[in-house]
């Protein structure tokens, strides 16, 4: 977002607080570790509880930020984006990339607090599928064996909404090159210890892969299609 005349970057957590003390301590330690690496300058947490993956009994957790009532979590959301005076707002795109019932309400939260605050430039944060399937490709070429990695994610396949993994090229607006970003994402990921089911692949991969893996971010635009143009946000 861009505040007060100066790019600023907020992240505002919505549900990194869970009914176990000592995890809520030490996500929030892991977050803020993670938002510092990445230069965040202010860091807000709603205070919501985790809904869980799609279909868990946590998706009924009157506090689970999945049961949320839309304009009362939005208008915490819009409340910090008029404190900020923010021109920009990114969210996720309509399924959350890979379903996750709180990545999806980010979505609609998202939309419905730009709307309450005037922010009229809003994109939501998207994986470029067609280029995964390209990336997965051109390893199997590489190593000479097109069966190869037939047991790993298929972007192709149903993620945890039965929808697959992010959205087509022809769907995205932006491509920003952040390989100059790539190390730092690195150590940002690393400081989630607790998640480690989730970062433990990535963080393996050898530094050449992972640079390419992560180099490029995608952005959906409302109105725009694809496919991808290079660019930045406050272009």
């Amino acid at each position: 977002m861009q505040a007060h005349g100066e790019a600023r970057r907020l992240c505002v957590a919505a549900v990194p607080h869970q009914q176990i003390g000592a995890l809520v301590e030490r996500r929030r330690a892991e977050l803020q570790c993670s938002a510092d690496n990445l230069g965040i300058q202010r860091v807000e947490i709603l205070g919501y509880h985790d809904s869980g993956m799609n279909g868990w009994e946590h998706n009924a957790d009157p506090a689970s930020f999945h049961q949320a009532h839309l304009d009362e979590a939005a208008g915490r959301l819009a409340a910090i984006l008029t404190d900020e005076s923010a021109d920009l707002l990114v969210t996720y795109d309509w399924h959350g990339n890979y379903g996750h019932p709180d990545h999806i309400k980010v979505h609609h939260v998202g939309y419905r607090a730009a709307e309450l605050a005037g922010v009229t430039t809003v994109f939501e944060a998207t994986v470029n599928r067609d280029a995964v399937r390209a990336q997965i490709d051109a390893a199997r070429a590489a190593a000479g064996d097109t069966d190869r990695f037939t047991d790993e994610f298929d972007p192709d396949g149903p993620a945890d909404d039965g929808n697959p993994m992010g959205e087509p090229a022809a769907e995205i607006a932006l491509a920003v090159d952040v390989a100059e970003w790539a190390a730092r994402k690195r150590v940002s990921l690393a400081c989630h210890r607790s998640q480690v089911t989730d970062t433990t692949f990535f963080l393996e991969l050898p530094e050449e892969q992972f640079v390419a893996s992560f180099c490029t971010e995608w952005f959906i635009r409302r109105g725009v299609s694809g496919p991808p143009r290079p660019g930045w946000l406050l272009d």
